[in-house]
C-alpha cells in the first residue's frame, strides 16, 4: 500500500506515525493509500526548523522572492497537465475542470510575483517641522494554513505562495482526503529556489489541526471549510492569540429576472449548480426565477440537465465526475430523502444511478427541486452535492428578502437585462461576492476572496490586498533630525 509522507527539508519524507488515514479512490471506492497522522513530537521538530529558516528568509531581497515564485509559476505551466491530474484523480472532479481550478490558483502566483510592488509603503515628507512619516510592512512569522478537499491545488495556492513572497515561513495541513497535490506543489516551490523549511507540509487529522492552533510559534492561520469548523478555528485563534481568516460554508442564490436571457441564465446556473459535482464553496444551490418564466425556465433546465454525462474523472467525455467519499455520498442523499420528506417537488432525482464499471464509486447525478420553501432543510442548509433548490417568487423585492436573510452570505447572482434591477441588487444584496449575469462570481486574484455573515469569521479575505494585509504587519514611523534641542514638554506632541 502506498505510505504518503509530509514535505520537510525541502523534500518528501516519511514519517513515523502511530496511526493512519485510508484514502479511496472517488471513482471505483479501491484503497490506494495510506497518510499518516504526524506526531506531536515530529510537528514540534518541524517548527524549530521553520523558525530558523524564516528569520534568513524575511532578511532575503524582495526581488530574489519574487524570483522564486516567477520560476514556481514556469514550473506549473510546464506540468500543468500532471497537477490536474492527481487532482482529478484524488479528488474526483473531471480533468476539464481540475484544470481550470488550478488555472484559478496559478492567478494567485502570478500575483505574487508583483510582491515588490506590493509592499511598498507610503511616506510622507515635513508632517511636521523637519518631520517625515512613513510605513512599512513587515512579515508576521510562521503562518499556518488548513485546506479543505474541494481544491487540492487552488485553496493552498490562495495561501502559501503571497504568505511566502510576504518573508514568512508556512506551513500546510491539506485535507487528509487530498494531500497528494499540495505534496507535488511544494516540490516544484523547492525546485524553483525556495530554501529549506519555509514551506512544509504535515498530514493528518485533527489532532494536527489543534497542534497548529495551539502552536505559540505559528501567527496565523488560514482556514477554508464548513461553517462550524471555520468557528472552532476562529474561536481558537482568538483565543491564542493568533491573526486568522476562517471561510466557511454557503447557500448561494442565483435570481432570475422576467427579462433575462433564459438560455444564457440556465447555461451559467448549469454549471454553477453541477459543476465540481455540486463540491464547491460558490455553487449554486437556490435558483429563483421570477414570475412568468418560472414553467419554460423549469422545462429548459430539466431538459439540459438531462444531458450532462457522468463518468470516469478521467474520461474527456466526462462533464461531472463522483463525489469525494462514499460518506459524502450518504450526506447527500440523506438531504435528498429530507427534501422529497418535507415536500418539495422532485423534478430530477439522482439517487440509484448506476455506471457500469463504476458501481462502486461515489456517484450521485444532478438533482432538481421545484417549489421548494424557505422553511424546508434543503434550502436552510449546506449540501456540498449536486442537489438544486428551485423557489419560485412573484418579484424583485420577494428575492432580496430571503436572500439576505439567509444566515450565510458567500456569493450570489442575477440574471437580468435590466441596468436598475442590477445596480439595485449589486448595492442592497448582504453578500460579499456578486455577479451580475455572471454565475460563479470569484474574484480575480488582484481582488480579495470573501463572503459576509455566517460564511466568514475573522474579516479577512482570501489574496488581493487582503491577503499581503493578512500576512503582514504594519510599522509606522515618524522620523526627525532636529538641528537643535529644544527644552521638555509634559504636553501631548503635536506637529508644528
Amino acid at each position: 500500500m502506498k505510505i504518503i509522507g509530509n514535505f520537510v527539508d525541502g523534500k518528501l519524507t516519511q514519517v513515523t506515525p502511530t496511526n493512519y488515514i485510508s484514502l479511496f479512490k472517488p471513482t471505483t471506492g479501491e484503497e490506494y493509500a495510506h497518510v499518516p497522522i504526524t506526531p506531536k513530537d515530529e510537528f514540534q521538530k518541524i517548527i524549530e526548523k521553520m523558525k530558523i529558516a524564516q528569520s534568513i528568509w524575511s532578511e532575503t531581497p524582495i526581488t530574489k522572492r519574487s524570483g522564486v515564485f516567477f520560476k514556481f509559476k514556469s514550473l506549473i505551466e510546464k506540468n500543468f497537465d500532471e497537477i490536474a491530474k492527481i487532482i482529478s484523480e484524488e479528488h474526483g472532479k473531471v480533468f476539464s475542470d481540475a484544470k481550470g481550478s488550478l488555472q484559478r490558483g496559478l492567478e494567485v502566483v502570478d500575483f505574487a510575483c508583483g510582491i515588490p510592488h506590493l509592499l511598498k509603503g507610503n511616506h510622507s515628507v515635513n508632517v511636521g517641522t523637519n518631520v517625515d512619516s512613513y510605513d512599512i510592512r513587515q512579515p508576521l512569522g510562521i503562518c499556518a494554513g488548513i485546506t479543505p478537499f474541494n481544491f487540492p491545488a487552488m485553496v493552498p495556492l490562495w495561501m502559501f505562495p503571497l504568505s511566502i513572497a510576504c518573508g514568512n515561513a508556512f506551513i500546510l495541513k491539506p485535507s487528509e482526503k487530498v494531500p497528494q497535490c499540495s505534496l507535488r506543489l511544494a516540490e516544484l516551490l523547492s525546485e524553483a529556489g525556495l530554501p529549506e523549511n519555509i514551506l512544509t507540509i504535515v498530514n493528518g487529522d485533527k489532532s494536527v489541526v489543534d497542534l497548529i492552533l495551539q502552536s505559540p510559534d505559528i501567527s496565523s492561520v488560514s482556514f477554508v471549510g464548513s461553517t462550524p469548523v471555520a468557528k472552532y478555528i476562529y474561536t481558537e485563534c482568538s483565543n491564542n492569540n493568533k491573526r486568522v481568516q476562517a471561510l466557511g460554508g454557503a447557500k448561494n442564490h442565483m435570481l432570475i429576472m422576467e427579462d433575462a436571457n433564459l438560455e444564457d441564465a440556465v447555461n451559467g446556473l448549469i454549471g454553477a449548480a453541477f459543476g465540481s459535482a455540486g463540491e464547491r464553496c460558490m455553487a449554486t444551490s437556490v435558483a429563483i426565477p421570477i414570475g412568468k418564466i418560472q414553467k419554460p425556465f423549469m422545462e429548459l433546465l430539466k431538459d439540459k440537465t438531462s444531458k450532462i454525462k457522468l463518468g470516469e474523472s478521467l474520461d474527456p467525455q466526462s462533464e461531472m465526475g463522483p463525489l469525494i467519499t462514499k460518506e459524502h455520498k450518504q450526506k447527500v442523499l440523506s438531504y435528498i430523502e429530507k427534501g422529497v420528506s418535507e415536500g418539495a417537488d422532485l423534478e430530477i432525482d439522482g439517487r440509484n444511478l448506476s455506471l457500469q464499471g463504476f458501481d462502486n464509486g461515489n456517484f450521485v447525478g444532478p438533482t432538481i427541486f421545484n417549489n421548494v420553501k424557505t422553511n424546508m432543510t434543503i434550502y436552510k442548509e449546506e449540501i456540498f452535492g449536486p442537489v438544486l433548490s428551485v423557489v419560485n417568487l412573484d418579484n424583485f423585492e420577494e428575492a432580496m428578502k430571503i436572500i439576505n436573510n439567509h444566515e450565510y452570505g458567500n456569493g450570489t447572482s442575477i440574471y437580468t437585462s435590466n441596468g436598475t434591477f442590477a445596480r439595485n441588487f449589486m448595492k442592497n444584496v448582504q453578500i460579499g461576492m456578486v455577479g451580475i449575469n455572471v454565475p460563479i462570481p470569484v474574484p480575480m486574484a488582484f481582488y480579495s476572496f470573501g463572503g459576509w455573515k455566517g460564511s466568514i469569521f475573522g474579516g479577512h479575505g482570501m489574496h488581493g490586498e487582503e491577503g499581503i494585509n493578512f500576512y503582514t504587519k504594519r510599522k509606522t514611523v515618524t522620523s526627525r533630525w532636529p538641528d537643535d534641542v529644544a527644552g521638555a514638554s509634559l504636553n501631548m506632541p503635536t506637529m508644528k
